[in-house]
């Protein structure tokens, strides 16, 4: 089947419009007689003049209803021929057209006397009806030649009088004498015309000299045409009429379509580059009630005839309009008000099990075994599982007794009706009797589904329980959830947040929390995306203005207030640098100088810094000036910078800097990772993670820390396809196994089992081997995160980047260590699952944030890292599903296919 490319109506806004252009036929003059005998003819325009005044009007109809008013064409006189060469525009889009619509054109003549069917001084000429969509449901477009029916306005009925064509008609005996001629002429004009609409839609070549001969022969052909056909009209007419149907009136001739006066309009409608074709919206089914018939048997209903209703839409019925059931027959109804209203009867139950009443009833409930373990079921749910009405009220009915399970006060909180003062009241009196909940609910309570400022509250107590090492791995998430704090105003929406104030005060007295809070707090500020609203602008400011007076409250902080200062003062020159570097129009090695000459300048104050300045990217550690010999520019569109800086004890800190690019989605996963090494790190399984440091500075700006590594591209390059020999260079043993230190080889296991597994559950993309590191003591690590949560450029990418080279490194499949490798993989799989419910209210909070592949689909965010946890699976359920995944990553043959490319390009741009 050829490709066919098509427009849907749905999507055109644009007004409909139509342009009238020429009105063609031949109307016989009416004899005096009928003149003297109807003096009102006389005053009609088109019995004195061929080319007499006419006006057209337009209007839209659709199912017999007029959509729009009609339209008319501006006053015009006529010289030659009745020629308006007018656009109309109809006030409606072709968006909202139904597929019944039809365009009604009637056009007018001046008659001062009025008549039958008169509009103030115009009468009726003639009237033509033509639909919008054709037989094909597609939108008409070009010139359309319309059939007038005189005397007639155009009425626009789905049954319409005045169709635009002549409908297919039998030749009857009384249709008068058959003219060869005529017939043969009239072939000819319907083939001119098929040929000049081919012409027109471009389907044949245009010859300029030879179409204007033929346009010409077509007028020709027409004007004799009409008049032939109008005088064996008047012929036919003067043999069959009789006393009724005179042609006093001057209509001369019957309706059936023969005999009237041949007249044709002209129009054309607007030309697309594809065809349009009728699209609509499509409801969903309505909600169905279902009603039992009363008393009887089954055989006895059966015989009685069905009552007379209304069956709505996509209601499944059998011929008898009964459906087999337990109960009996039954029988569907459409019911619209089922679903749009609220049941009494639901309502009243509500108010028995939920109202004052029940509360006295409540501090004594206890459930049964199956109560009990229904109530197990609903506990078990994860943060992104919503509660039916049955789930929410057993938890309402049992909420006392569940007051000592701290993981049931969520799913209390989602079990409340908020609208309903009653509730609120009993539900807030109830949440200090609660067990203390666990950090990761309270990250839940702080998330968009609760607004309720003092159950936030509670929820930002059980925070100040926490250290501020733990705090600065909620800490990139506490700042998204400063938008859904609920305020009065907005002017007051930070000093009324308990999270905003609990913040503030932590930062004021810890370095690395101050550090960092400002940071975030300064890069959602410079976020003027239009996802980013003023509001929170303006709420982010003015936290970042109350930080800044509560600083200068503690014993150091005029002085600390002074240091951020100094490091926005950094971050600006070296942006600046990098900016000039990026858009130099200079090569590498000059780009390189240039850099190296910047750092080494005094003036810069980059050389020598006094004070030592504690860095942005880490403040446990003070920079005092750089080394400008070891700067570098590196291979790449953004060109970023290596910065290597010089720290207060002669140590360096190499730091990569770079502009052009939005580091926060690297930095959310660096953070997560970090996050994921502690909870291993709980458990006592040290993966040898290398979280290293990430620091968005603004939208488009940011610096990395620099880990001095090598690419596994580099490394097969240079040790000729091993791993093995990278490793065995660098940490040699002989009296180990595969002559590699057994320290560095552990390293290498481990860190290879991590990072398989995170990124796994992170869903990152766009693995190869120019983003897959390895450092010289065996620490394997990933960079570059532009894809996560599943997202990948390349096709038919695995879940998990296991590729050969790293299974070579371990010694083979064989080895002991690739089945250390795998029992690794299943320790930090199944520990995380344990903590899925942290992490998962961790991207909860992040689903507003102006990450790229969050802002993709940020209501399933959370869903597609809870996918990959598998947590309606057992343990060793999960543990199968993983070890398929690693068979599926070692025999995958597309991402090798896709690395060779990869390496090819490369090799290309290098």
């Amino acid at each position: 089947m050829e490709p066919f490319s098509f427009a849907s109506s749905s999507a055109l806004n644009l007004p409909v419009n139509v342009k009238i252009n020429s009105l063609d036929g031949y109307q016989k003059p009416i004899p005096f007689s009928v003149l003297l005998k109807d003096p009102d003819l006389r005053h009609r325009g088109s019995n004195l003049s061929p080319h007499s005044e006419l006006y057209v009007t337009a209007q839209l109809w659709a199912d017999s209803k007029p959509l729009t008013v009609p339209v008319q064409t501006a006053y015009k006189t006529f010289k030659t021929g009745r020629r308006w060469n007018e656009w109309l525009t109809l006030p409606i889009n072709y968006s909202v057209l139904p597929l019944s619509a039809q365009l009604a054109i009637t056009v007018w003549d001046l008659s001062p006397t009025g008549g039958e069917g008169s509009h103030f001084h115009a009468i009726p000429f003639g009237g033509t009806t033509i639909p919008l969509f054709d037989k094909d449901n597609t939108l008409h477009k070009g010139k359309q030649r319309c059939r007038i029916h005189r005397h007639k306005a155009a009425d626009g009925l789905s049954t319409t009088k005045t169709p635009f064509a002549r409908p297919p008609q039998r030749n009857r005996k009384d249709a008068g004498p058959s003219v060869d001629g005529m017939d043969e002429r009239m072939r000819e004009l319907e083939r001119l015309e098929g040929l000049l609409k081919k012409l027109e839609m471009e389907e044949i070549p245009q010859n300029q000299w030879l179409d204007q001969l033929v346009f010409r022969k077509y007028a020709q052909l027409e004007q004799s045409v009409l008049k032939e056909r109008s005088r064996q009209g008047h012929r036919a007419a003067a043999q069959h009429k009789d006393g009724q149907n005179g042609a006093e009136d001057g209509s001369e001739g019957s309706d059936d379509g023969e005999n009237d006066e041949k007249f044709y309009l002209h129009i054309e409608f607007p030309r697309f580059d594809h065809p349009i074709v009728f699209t609509d919206q499509e409801y969903p089914p309505p909600p169905i009630s279902s009603f039992k018939l009363p008393g009887g048997s089954a055989a006895e209903v059966r015989l009685r005839p069905p009552p007379e209703v209304s069956f709505g839409p996509g209601i499944n019925i059998d011929a008898a309009g009964y459906g087999d059931s337990d109960a009996g027959p039954l029988i569907r109804i459409y019911d619209p008000e089922v679903g749009l209203r609220n049941n009494p009867a639901e309502i009243k139950h509500n108010a028995l099990i939920r109202g004052d009443r029940s509360a006295v009833m409540a501090r004594d409930a206890k459930p049964n075994n199956k109560e009990r373990d229904d109530l197990k079921i609903v506990l078990s749910y994860g943060p992104t599982r919503e509660l039916d009405a049955t789930e929410q009220n057993l938890i309402w009915r049992f909420r006392h007794h569940l007051t000592k399970d701290k993981k049931a006060l969520t799913k209390f909180v989602k079990s409340v009706q908020w609208d309903n003062p009653v509730e609120v009241r009993q539900a807030l009196q109830i949440l200090p009797k609660w067990t203390a909940i666990d950090v990761d609910d309270a990250l839940e309570l702080l998330g968009p589904s609760t607004d309720n400022p003092i159950v936030r509250a509670y929820a930002v107590d059980r925070l100040r329980k926490s250290d501020d090492e733990e705090l600065l791995l909620y800490l990139l998430q506490l700042v998204q959830a400063l938008k859904f704090e609920k305020a009065a105003d907005e002017d007051s929406a930070a000093q009324d947040s308990s999270l905003a104030r609990f913040l503030i005060s932590r930062a004021a007295n810890n370095l690395m929390l101050g550090n960092y809070l400002h940071w975030y707090l300064m890069v959602e500020c410079d976020d003027r995306s239009p996802t980013q609203g003023q509001e929170h602008r303006k709420l982010f400011a003015k936290v970042e203005y109350d930080f800044m007076t509560e600083l200068t409250k503690t014993p150091d902080g005029p002085e600390r207030r002074k240091t951020l200062l100094r490091q926005g003062e950094l971050i600006t020159v070296l942006s600046k640098i990098s900016k000039e570097l990026r858009f130099a129009r200079i090569d590498r090695p000059h780009k390189i100088e240039k850099l190296k000459k910047f750092l080494a300048d005094p003036s810069n104050e980059l050389i020598k810094i006094e004070p030592p300045l504690p860095l942005p990217l880490d403040p446990s550690v003070s920079i005092t000036g750089c080394f400008p010999d070891a700067a570098n520019v590196f291979k790449s569109t953004l060109n970023p910078l290596l910065i290597t800086f010089k720290l207060a004890d002669g140590t360096k800190y190499p730091l990569i800097f770079k502009t052009g690019d939005d580091l926060r989605q690297d930095q959310l996963v660096i953070q997560i990772i970090t996050l994921m090494d502690r909870l291993l790190r709980k458990e006592n399984l040290d993966l040898k993670l290398t979280p290293y440091r990430i620091l968005a500075t603004s939208t488009s700006a940011g610096a990395v820390q620099f880990v001095p590594s090598m690419s596994l591209a580099a490394a097969v390059a240079k040790y000729k396809g091993s791993l093995l020999a990278y490793l065995r260079d660098n940490n040699p043993d002989r009296q180990a196994p595969l002559g590699v230190r057994k320290e560095a080889m552990d390293t290498y296991v481990k860190s290879c089992a991590g990072y398989c597994v995170i990124t796994y559950l992170l869903g990152v993309g766009d693995r190869h081997l120019d983003n897959l590191l390895l450092a010289p003591d065996g620490h394997f690590f990933h960079a570059d995160f532009g894809y996560i949560l599943g997202r990948d450029p390349k096709p038919f990418a695995p879940l998990m980047k296991l590729c050969r080279e790293m299974i070579e490194g371990m010694g083979g499949t064989g080895s002991t260590q690739y089945a250390q490798f795998k029992q690794h993989c299943f320790t930090a799989y199944t520990t995380l699952r344990k903590s899925a419910n942290l992490i998962l209210n961790l991207f909860a909070l992040m689903q507003d944030a102006n990450v790229p592949d969050i802002r993709i689909e940020p209501d399933k965010a959370v869903l597609k890292v809870r996918e990959r946890f598998c947590l309606e699976l057992s343990e060793e359920d999960a543990i199968r599903h993983f070890e398929a995944l690693i068979q599926d990553s070692v025999g995958a043959i597309m991402p090798v296919v896709i690395d060779r490319l990869h390496g090819f390009v490369q090799h290309f741009r290098a």
